[in-house]
Order: C-alpha cells, then sequence, then structure tokens
C-alpha cells in the first residue's frame, strides 16, 4: 500500500508561494486518511455481518429440516447410557378380555433414611415403629446412631397417611423417594394367573418392577417394553366369570370339607381359558413367600389347575371308549361282558363297590362307569396306540399356558407300559395329569374331534388345531356323556335350562412316600360340557380330600362332591357368558276357550 505523506514538500513549497497557509494542506490530508481509514473498517464490519447473516441462515435452517424429518419419523425411546438411568420403573397393564383393569400401576413412595443428617435418631426411631407396627424399634436406634451408616432403607412402599405421618415427625434425615408399585385392585381374583411383582433394581428416584409369578413373569420383557407405548396386556379372561367361579368354589370347598380345589372353564373352539381357579389362594399384593418345608401343595402359592397332576379317575373313561369307536373297534351298541372275574397280569379288575353290571354296550359302560368294560375296550386297543391316542391329546407333555408354574405341570406317565398300564390308565389310574390336561381333552371331544391349545391370551377368532379322532366319533361321545347326567353317575350334575354332559371320576390319593393309596382320601373330578347339544364352554372341577356328610355316613365319590358344585358353577356362570336357558315345556294336547261373565 502506498502511503501518501502528511506534509508533502512540493506542495508546501508551492503553497508558501502563492502565499498560502502550509498547515492546511496537512489537516486535508489528515481528513483523508481517517476517512479512507473508516471505509475500510465499515467494509470490514458489514463483510463479517454478513457472513455472520449466512452462518445464523445455515444453522436455522438445519435445525428446521431436522425438525421436519424427526416428525416424518416414527417414535423411538431415546437410549439413555448413564447406569443410574437405565432404571425402566413403567410396566403395562394387564386387563381382562372385556378391557377391565386387572394389574396396574401406583404412584407412591419409599422411605429411606441418612442416619448422619439425623437430628434426633432416638425419637426417630420410637415414631416410625409407632406407624409401622413391623419394624423393630431396637435394631432402628442402632442404625441410625451407626456413625458408619450413612443410607438406610426403612420402607420401600409407603401409602399416602403414612407419608403425611413420617412427615409430620419432622425430621430431616428421614427422606422420600418416589417410585411406581403394582397394584392389584381385586385382591385375591385370579391371584394364580397374575402371580405378583416385586422391585428388581433400585435407586431413591424410581425402582424397576419385575414379575415374580404367573403371567407377570411369564410375559416380563413384553410388559417392560417401552416400544408397547403403554398398551395393556389383553387376556381371555373373564373377570366377572373369574369372580363368580372363585365364589362357588370357595362355597363349594368348604361345604364338602375339601382341604383344596381347582377348576377350570375353557372355550371349546378357541382354547381360551375364560376363568381359572386354584384354591386356597392368595393375595398378589402382598404375596407370602414360598415355604422351606413341607409339601409344596400345601402352600397357597401352589397352582392346583397347572401345577397338581392327579390321577383324574374314570373322567379318562370316555377315551377309551372315544379311541376304541374311532378305530372302529366298537360302535355305541356294541355289548361287552363286564361280569367276574377279569384278571390282568394277575391284578383283579374290580368295580366300584363290587358292582357287576353284566353285559353293557360301550354306552351303558360310560353311563355306568365300569371299569372292567373299559379295561376290555383299552386291551383291544392296545399299550402302543393308546399312548399314541393320549400324546396325541397332551397328556404326555405340560400345557404351555402362558405361566411359569405351568411348565412344571408335566403329566406322570409309566416308565413300563405294560397290559395292566393300558387298562388301569382307561379308568383314570397309573397316569396324573392336571385339571387343565383334562380341559383340553374334552375340548377335543366337545369341538368335533379338533385339539386345543390352551391360552391365556384373547384370540381374535377360533383357532383349529389337528384333527385327533372324527367328527361323528366326537358326536357319539358327547351323547354318552350327556346320558350320564340324565342316566348315570353325575345325576346331581344337571342345571334347569342348560343341558350339561361330563363324566365323574373319582381316585383313590396316593400316599406322599409311596407307599400305596389312603382308604378315606380321594381326588373327585367332574368333567363337564355346555350345552351338551352343541358345547360352547368345557368346565373342570376337582376337589382334594373332600367328604360330603350330610347323609347318615360320609360319601367322598364325584357323583356326591364334584358334581353338586359344577352344577351351582354352571347355574351362576352361564348367564354371564351370554348364554340363555332353555326349557322343555310340556306339549297342551287341547286349548279350552272360556268366555268370562259379561262378555
Amino acid at each position: 500500500m502506498t502511503r501518501t505523506p502528511l506534509r508533502p514538500l512540493a506542495r508546501i513549497l508551492e503553497a508558501r508561494r502563492r502565499g498560502e497557509n502550509p498547515d492546511a494542506i496537512e489537516r486535508e490530508n489528515l481528513r483523508i486518511r481517517h476517512e479512507q481509514l473508516r471505509d475500510r473498517a465499515r467494509m470490514r464490519a458489514e463483510s463479517r455481518l454478513l457472513v455472520l447473516g449466512a452462518v445464523f441462515f445455515l444453522a436455522f435452517l438445519t435445525i428446521g429440516v431436522r425438525m421436519g424429518v424427526i416428525a416424518q419419523s416414527s417414535p423411538e425411546e431415546p437410549r439413555a447410557q448413564a447406569g443410574g438411568a437405565s432404571i425402566v420403573a413403567s410396566r403395562a397393564d394387564i386387563v381382562d378380555r372385556r378391557g377391565r383393569i386387572l394389574a396396574t400401576n401406583m404412584e407412591t413412595h419409599s422411605l429411606y433414611a441418612h442416619p448422619h443428617q439425623m437430628v434426633e435418631p432416638v425419637r426417630a426411631a420410637k415414631e416410625l415403629a409407632a406407624i409401622f407396627p413391623d419394624l423393630d424399634e431396637e435394631r432402628m436406634v442402632k442404625d441410625f446412631t451407626d456413625p458408619k451408616r450413612k443410607f438406610l432403607w426403612v420402607r420401600k412402599k409407603i401409602s399416602p397417611e403414612q407419608m403425611q405421618l413420617v412427615h409430620d415427625i419432622g425430621e430431616p434425615g428421614l427422606l422420600f423417594g418416589p417410585r411406581e408399585m403394582r397394584l392389584y385392585p381385586n385382591g385375591t381374583l385370579a391371584a394364580h394367573v397374575l402371580g405378583g411383582s416385586s422391585f428388581g433394581r433400585e435407586g431413591v428416584d424410581s425402582a424397576e418392577v419385575i414379575g415374580t409369578a404367573g403371567i407377570e413373569r411369564f410375559f416380563d420383557d413384553q410388559l417392560r417394553d417401552p416400544a408397547r407405548e403403554g398398551a395393556p396386556l389383553e387376556l381371555s379372561l373373564d373377570l366377572s366369570v373369574q369372580a363368580a367361579t372363585e365364589r362357588v368354589l370357595q362355597s363349594g370347598m368348604m361345604l364338602m370339607n375339601a382341604k383344596g380345589a381347582a377348576s377350570v372353564l375353557m372355550d371349546v373352539d378357541t382354547g381360551e381359558v375364560i376363568a381359572i381357579a386354584s384354591l386356597p389362594d392368595f393375595d398378589p399384593n402382598d404375596r407370602p413367600r414360598p415355604p422351606t418345608k413341607g409339601r409344596p401343595s400345601d402352600s397357597p402359592l401352589f397352582n392346583r389347575a397347572v401345577q397338581g397332576v392327579y390321577e383324574l379317575g374314570s373322567t379318562f373313561k370316555i377315551f377309551a371308549a372315544a379311541q376304541a369307536m374311532d378305530m372302529g373297534l366298537v360302535t355305541p351298541q356294541t355289548v361287552i361282558d363286564t361280569s367276574p372275574p377279569f384278571s390282568v397280569s394277575g391284578f383283579r379288575i374290580g368295580e366300584f363297590d363290587g358292582h357287576n353290571y353284566g353285559k353293557q354296550t360301550v354306552e351303558g359302560i360310560i353311563v355306568n362307569s365300569s371299569n372292567r368294560g373299559t379295561g376290555k375296550l383299552a386291551l383291544a386297543i392296545g399299550p402302543q396306540r393308546q399312548q399314541e391316542f393320549l400324546r396325541s391329546m397332551g397328556f404326555f407333555d405340560a400345557t404351555g399356558l402362558e405361566i411359569v408354574e405351568a411348565q412344571g405341570g408335566k403329566p406322570l406317565v409309566p416308565s413300563r407300559w405294560t397290559d395292566l398300564s393300558t387298562v388301569t390308565i382307561s379308568y383314570g389310574h397309573g397316569l396324573s395329569a392336571s385339571p387343565l390336561h383334562l380341559a383340553t381333552g374334552y375340548a377335543t371331544i366337545a369341538n368335533g374331534g379338533h385339539l386345543v391349545k390352551p391360552t391365556l391370551l384373547k384370540q381374535a377368532a377360533p383357532v383349529q388345531g389337528p384333527r385327533v379322532m372324527s367328527e361323528a366319533t366326537a358326536a357319539a361321545a358327547r351323547s354318552m356323556l350327556r346320558k350320564v347326567v340324565t342316566e348315570g353317575t353325575a345325576s346331581f350334575g344337571e342345571v334347569p335350562g342348560y343341558k350339561v354332559g361330563g363324566k365323574t371320576g373319582t381316585a383313590d390319593k396316593p400316599k406322599e412316600n409311596g407307599g400305596g393309596y389312603y382308604e378315606d382320601k380321594v381326588i373327585t373330578t367332574f368333567a363337564t360340557m355346555f350345552p351338551a347339544d352343541d358345547p360352547r364352554y368345557v368346565l373342570v372341577v376337582t376337589l382334594d380330600e373332600p367328604v360330603e356328610t350330610s347323609g347318615p355316613k360320609p360319601r367322598r365319590t364325584a357323583g356326591w362332591t364334584a358334581v353338586p358344585v359344577a352344577a351351582e358353577m354352571i347355574g351362576r356362570i352361564a348367564p354371564l357368558l351370554g348364554l340363555r336357558p332353555e326349557y322343555d315345556l310340556p306339549e297342551v294336547a287341547q286349548l279350552t276357550m272360556v268366555r268370562a261373565e259379561g262378555e
């Protein structure tokens, strides 16, 4: 850059010659230089402002484009990187088939202590013991006054009322942490299905709710999945039907002096479990601890409907008759001599109370519940084919119901399937299965011969499984089961307005040490379907050690115990299921018109 001097000599000399002031030239040059500097500074500032404006424009343009992309994309749950932020506290609701709440979440608080911040730890311990009687005051005093303790959980869950009482203590070392807890608003209703929950990973500001049993544990990952966006888990249960079922079963268990009871109600076309109960039960809001001694079946946590495997007695006889008919070996009217003696492998096959039914049709064998007649049908079928049939009906595997307890309910089958096993299994001894297995088998007969898979999830449409028997065989078996109620051992099973078909089963209860059977303890079962002419539902009721004492001597058979309970249950739940009663009205032989006086 060429620098112009402020006092150029040539101009000064010329100015002096003309008599002008040379200082004016310096001032003029200084003014021009300042204007040039000012112009250059203005240009630099304008350039910088232009660049800054362009930067801001591009930044806002980028943000706008990004917001547009996000608005058009699917929502995605942000992934927290911090270890403490990884606790997922939310959990989806569980509802019945009509959307009614079975399990939900409730906001609550935890109570913890910072002993080093406490002003009056002894008084605080005394006040807390008054609010929470289950807390040990001496233990709290020891913990609160321990200089090494910096943190201490007092209660993992407290109610709003308890929170206010603790707040009123006025102790700065007692602090509250927000969290969600699992709430089962119906108490013990469907307890064995829901199972229960507890806290997993915990922090003072949140806690992870995890399933501990039942469907809560089976679907734990799904219920905690943020991608579900809070969508509830919809079960096949009907809350109203479940409540009526449990109420009747509880009354029946008490009336029949039983130590336990179970029932299963299943849709025969979809396999949906509409109601399932096991007694005694528990409250999942305060789930008891598993027993450390004694038999598991004595605990209220034991689910008799799916975990309990029992010899189900004469309810199995219809399977032998159905298989023999399906193989073409017999028809319902084929006559079989059930007269004694009848021995297999040196073991004498007898009848209940020493009956001799003589010559009976296959239908009569089922109606009268003949052991000898069923055993002869089984021998005609053969051990191998009997195994194949029962396997196809699901009696060799766990049911696969969507609760963790069902995994342990695998049937007990003989290690060696002899001719004697074939005979005894045909009338329900020698093979142990759960009431849910039995309900699945009877649903196969009820729906025309298709195997169904039991499920606790609501189904949108019928699920047709593989065909196990012909439709004609299933229809003949249903006719036999109807006659068991109208003419046979289940006469107490008739329900006014609803045609019922079913089969009774009374099995001696085995001793715990494996040393034979009790003489005065039985497991009684009534497996039934209704309406019998076009079955829509199967109901199985099982009682553990029942005894009916209204007569001159104790009565323990299913006809006196399980059947009346099931009949009362059907009468209660059928209207809730939308089944209208049908009554057979007598025909009017003649109508006589009478004119009223005065007409």
